[in-house]
């Protein structure tokens, strides 16, 4: 008996949009085809439905996205947290030092966002238009990437569950 859930059971169990169902449906196989074929906004979607990837597949997931842009990251704590997050995950940090790490990663964001507020407020229309741009092929380039990265650093479960 085979114990891998169909496209069409995944996608029931998890509410998939039409859009993703039909065409799911109309180009894969299996599950295991469509982690090799959906577009990267689909693929981000399965990895984050729960018992897909384990649970140190996420943390090292969201290690690495988190990696991709450290080089805006100017307060040594943020740097610092994601060092802990990413020994967290495999195991070699624990409870206590990923909670204090994150709490001294947080009072770095909230002074970050403070100057980030003043700074929009002072920025004009045309430079938040351009800026906008920008973020949306960042945002598509950063999707790409990440979904390479899923499937050749993860191996999905599409078992069906008891």
């Amino acid at each position: 008996m085979n114990n891998t859930m169909s496209i069409e059971e995944f996608c029931g169990l998890h509410d998939a949009c039409v859009d993703g169902r039909k065409w799911a449906l109309a180009n894969c196989v299996s599950m295991e085809d469509a982690w090799a074929k959906l577009k990267p906004q689909w693929l981000l979607w399965v990895a984050t439905r729960k018992g897909v990837l384990t649970d140190r597949e996420l943390r090292k997931f969201a290690v690495w996205c988190a990696r991709q842009v450290q080089h805006l990251m100017t307060d040594a704590r943020s740097v610092a947290a994601l060092d802990v997050a990413e020994r967290h995950a495999e195991g070699l940090a624990t409870d206590e030092e990923l909670k204090a790490a994150w709490d001294a990663a947080g009072r770095a964001w909230w002074a970050a966002a403070d100057a980030a507020w003043a700074a929009r407020y002072a920025a004009d229309a045309a430079r938040d238009a351009a800026r906008a741009a920008r973020a949306a092929r960042a945002a598509r380039d950063a999707m790409d990437a990440q979904a390479v990265w899923l499937r050749e650093n993860t191996k999905p479960n599409f078992g069906k569950t008891k």
